[in-house]
């Protein structure tokens, strides 16, 4: 009897503690000038000791000045958010897609149980064009999707797009990365980058080409109503059905037997048994006689570099290696205390990698080992890749092998992953020790192509298709449209 109330009072005390320590993060908590330079200098030399790619695209002296006006900065207490501010607005100067600055872990568990406020619209951003997705206040008529948007509380939205994309990393010089991260969540960036206001007036384009404006309030979000993971469905579906709804939304293969061709959508290189996918798919492929094959990347921000390895195997028509050059400048982790986790990588840069006579730790497997296309199911007919800005990583890797290849189309936008290389392979997470803030390290330098020149753009589409309002407010695909036109044409 008296150990079941020692246990009962040991369980109310831990749930109390939990409850506690659930309710404790305060988001207007603010640090103070020293714990910010703190966590600011700690960030700065980890990335000196570790990233592999610093001042790859920007002189040595210009990202150090950065560095040294946003230290001198912090003369005020901040918040994480805008702590958090600061520092995205210092990384973006890297323009290295890998290097992400994301909230503390406390951060996100609590906004993801609140109610928050944002603004009303979601929008399809490009250059300096913005266009209507979804009108989150349903009762609302007038503006709706498609609508061209000019400005925001008297903000040109070229203006606006550019302030987002100076807190959003991306591979080089190109935007077309961080227009498609906008475009998936435009409220929260809005909010990142000039926070929440309680009227907002939209000049926007009416039907008759006239400019109107018209002024809304914040829009109330439900907890996690942004959360761009795949939510469960009403229970009407069985286990196994809900598993493979799931699994299709990863990777999906459909086919068009009236242009005999298959549409392979492949959105990530991370999870969904791909490389049983590709040999199902590509077998049935073979089977049924099809003649061309449609591979959709656009959603694919990366992954695995082994399943983005396999799928080229089934489409290159020659060997090739993954890359020209893997390497690192150091394997040695200074500052391991907040690098999450240090060891696994350490023990992994020391067995894979190789120090080579220009001094750096080379990954040498990724280097030189040929991959030979599959004797067994490889595809020879025309090949059609859709791609975006959110084409990124892992999958920029599929495009750059098959770039220039005599049966290949790229088709649509250029990827938002750089042509010429990138940093990867390695991913680890810096921890900082007052702020709690996360910011992704990459270890390794990827040179894709040598031969190709770096400056800083993407793989570019053999047959370029940019979005519009019309398609979007037709609800037109119009780079999957453009590839079976092509299609049809080639017949």
């Amino acid at each position: 009897m008296k150990k079941n109330w020692y246990f009962l009072i040991l369980l109310l005390t831990c749930i109390s503690c939990n409850i506690v320590k659930k309710s404790a993060y305060n988001p207007i908590k603010k640090f103070s000038p020293l714990e910010l330079k703190e966590d600011f200098s700690i960030l700065h030399k980890a990335l000196k000791a570790n990233h592999p790619s610093l001042y790859w695209y920007s002189p040595a002296d210009s990202v150090d000045n950065f560095f040294t006006a946003t230290y001198q900065s912090f003369n005020d207490s901040l918040t994480e958010q805008q702590f958090r501010k600061k520092v995205s607005w210092v990384i973006n100067k890297i323009h290295d897609g890998h290097s992400v600055v994301r909230s503390s872990k406390d951060y996100a568990k609590y906004y993801s149980r609140q109610k928050t406020k944002s603004f009303p619209l979601l929008l399809k951003v490009w250059r300096d064009s913005a266009v209507v997705i979804t009108n989150l206040l349903k009762d609302d008529t007038i503006i709706k999707r498609g609508t061209i948007i000019t400005r925001i509380n008297e903000v040109p939205v070229a203006q606006l797009v550019d302030s987002m994309c100076n807190l959003i990393s991306g591979d080089g010089y190109s935007h077309v990365f961080q227009h498609q991260a906008i475009s998936f969540n435009f409220p929260a960036f809005y909010r990142n980058s000039y926070g929440l206001d309680s009227n907002y007036a939209i000049q926007y384009v009416d039907s008759d080409g006239q400019l109107k404006e018209r002024v809304y309030k914040n829009y109330q979000n439900l907890p996690d109503s942004f959360n761009t993971k795949l939510q469960p469905l009403p229970g009407f579906l069985t286990r196994k059905q809900f598993h493979r709804f799931k699994l299709s939304a990863d990777r999906k293969m459909e086919v068009d037997t009236a242009l005999n061709t298959a549409v392979m959508s492949v959105n990530t290189f991370s999870k969904g048994k791909l490389i049983h996918f590709f040999h199902k798919s590509f077998k049935e492929i073979r089977q049924q006689h099809i003649e061309n094959v449609v591979l959709d990347l656009r959603l694919n921000s990366g992954g695995s570099v082994m399943a983005c390895t396999r799928l080229s195997q089934y489409l290159v028509d020659k060997p090739f290696r993954v890359s020209d050059t893997v390497a690192a400048f150091n394997r040695s982790f200074r500052y391991k205390k907040y690098i999450k986790p240090w060891f696994i990588y350490w023990l992994s840069m020391n067995i894979s990698g190789r120090r080579m006579d220009d001094g750096r730790i080379h990954f040498r497997y990724f280097e030189k080992h040929l991959f030979r296309p599959k004797n067994k199911n490889h595809f020879k007919g025309n090949i059609y890749v859709l791609t975006g800005g959110y084409t990124f990583s892992a999958a920029t890797l599929v495009c750059s092998n098959l770039k220039g290849q005599q049966n290949v189309t790229i088709v649509g936008e250029e990827t938002g992953g750089g042509a010429y290389g990138n940093s990867a392979m390695l991913l680890t997470i810096l921890v900082l020790p007052n702020t709690r803030l996360r910011i992704s390290l990459p270890l390794f330098r990827m040179v894709l192509n040598a031969k190709r020149l770096k400056n800083g753009r993407g793989v570019l589409p053999d047959v370029e298709v940019n979005p519009s309002s019309d398609a979007i407010k037709n609800g037109i695909d119009a780079k999957l449209e453009k590839a079976m036109e092509l299609i049809e044409a080639s017949k």
